[in-house]
């Protein structure tokens, strides 16, 4: 199949879109930005309700004029604001409900209790700012593990057009270390958590665990050296997935790992670990979409100063075909700055994530932003390919960097597809033309000169 096109044959009404809209689509559409710095130096990490009428976040306000802002996160909940089509415009007042001072991460809501939340959180102010934690080398970003982290409960007022709390925050249990990373299994009885080993001082070494709300038993579940963390439940309850640096090379592996139950439903462990990402890259927050056939989750893949989403399907049918079909990636995200930390809305036709995008197409603080959600193909198998337009420019921002004679760039033209493994560009530049196979991930293998 033959194609031709060029980012500069865009029609009248696709002028005024930013790049990265025009590169996003057609899976991303009508992206919005849903909190902003005039309220919050910085917003991330965001979860639905499971009736997609809230959200709850994590985000550092905006300080009064002269005092620096909290060196914590502060723990939100906002109501999603409809249009009369269906379609989220925006967010309502967002309401703190951790106390002043305190550190908190990692909210979600109770599958089938309206109103009921949880989150980790310090409830005070932590002992030591500088708690140790995950740390790539040569990087400035670093999560700390405040030992008087706990996972916390609260209950709010769902019908209530601004959240009133029921309750304040308190613990849902406490144990030594840092408590964290939490989320409800669908039915709710039980929550996914990674603990820190407290005895380990020299380097934090934090497992999964899990909670069982019915019998009050904690269960190990992922306990290999290193960071194991992020971890969500399948959309069925039957797995989970997470990330991992167990192979101490400042990198993040994603994994999945099928539940073992008892005879009265209880988790008691895993029976079988999938390695997901095996790369030079550091790859993590996952997250299932709603037919728990793929993953979405944030990389390193495009490099260090520009993490974007990513989503790999997971070929996990039995274990001769997880060792022998590397599952399929495709890039999700094209603008500047940070993408991460992607949901789907509980009907599946929203994605929120984190983003530094901006309207211009700049690199601003990291906010909330959120998109109508259209696959191309049934739920599950739409990791199919780049679009044209994707795949000449992941080549022409390739040769942007350059500084030798192909860099004088005369035209590029996507010239054919390979059954939706991949795109052929070719590139005419002053010294004559190459081709380059530009995969559905993006990565790109020269073909060779014309």
């Amino acid at each position: 199949m033959i194609f031709a096109a060029s980012l500069c044959t865009c029609t009248a009404a696709q002028v005024d879109e930013p790049e990265w809209a025009l590169l996003e689509a057609p899976l991303l559409r009508d992206a919005r930005q849903l909190t902003f710095d005039t309220q919050f130096v910085k917003a991330g990490e965001a979860y639905f309700s499971p009736d997609g009428r809230w959200v709850i976040f994590q985000a550092v306000p905006v300080p009064p004029k002269g005092d620096a802002p909290s060196p914590h996160y502060g723990m939100y909940l906002a109501r999603v604001q409809f249009n009369s089509s269906g379609e989220i415009t925006g967010l309502g007042h967002p309401v703190r409900i951790c106390p002043e001072g305190s550190a908190s991460t990692c909210g979600w809501f109770h599958p089938t209790q309206p109103g009921v939340v949880i989150f980790g959180s310090t409830l005070r102010p932590p002992e030591h700012a500088d708690a140790p934690g995950y740390q790539r080398a040569g990087s400035r970003y670093a999560w700390s593990f405040p030992v008087e982290m706990e996972i916390c409960i609260a209950e709010f007022d769902p019908e209530l057009e601004n959240p009133a709390m029921r309750s304040s925050p308190r613990p849902m249990f406490e144990r030594p270390g840092y408590d964290a990373e939490c989320s409800f299994s669908p039915d709710g009885r039980h929550v996914l958590y990674v603990n820190v080993d407290p005895t380990k001082v020299d380097k934090p070494d934090a497992d999964i665990w899990v909670f069982d709300v019915t019998t009050g038993v904690h269960t190990p579940l992922v306990t290999a050296e290193g960071y194991d963390g992020g971890p969500f439940f399948s959309p069925d309850g039957r797995m989970i997935c997470y990330r991992s640096d167990r192979d101490g090379n400042d990198l993040l592996q994603l994994f999945v790992a099928e539940l073992k139950f008892d005879a009265d439903g209880a988790i008691i462990g895993i029976s079988r670990e999938t390695k997901i990402t095996d790369n030079q890259h550091v790859n993590w927050a996952p997250y299932w979409d709603p037919s728990g056939r793929y993953l979405l989750y944030t990389t390193s893949h495009v490099g260090h100063h520009n993490y974007e989403l990513f989503a790999v399907d997971l070929p996990l049918a039995n274990e001769a075909t997880a060792a022998a079909i590397q599952p399929r990636k495709r890039r999700i995200t094209f603008a500047e700055g940070f993408d991460g930390l992607a949901v789907f809305s509980p009907d599946g036709n929203y994605l929120m994530w984190t983003s530094q995008r901006t309207r211009d197409g700049g690199r601003g603080s990291s906010q909330l932003w959120v998109a109508s959600y259209h696959p191309d193909t049934e739920p599950g198998e739409w990791i199919g390919g780049l679009t044209a337009i994707q795949a000449e420019e992941v080549i022409r921002r390739m040769i942007a960097h350059r500084q030798d004679e192909e860099a004088a760039m005369l035209a590029l033209v996507v010239v054919e597809s390979k059954d939706g493994e991949a795109w052929i560009v070719k590139h005419a530049h002053v010294g004559g033309a190459h081709r380059y196979r530009v995969t559905n991930d993006g990565h790109v293998e020269p073909i060779g000169a014309e």
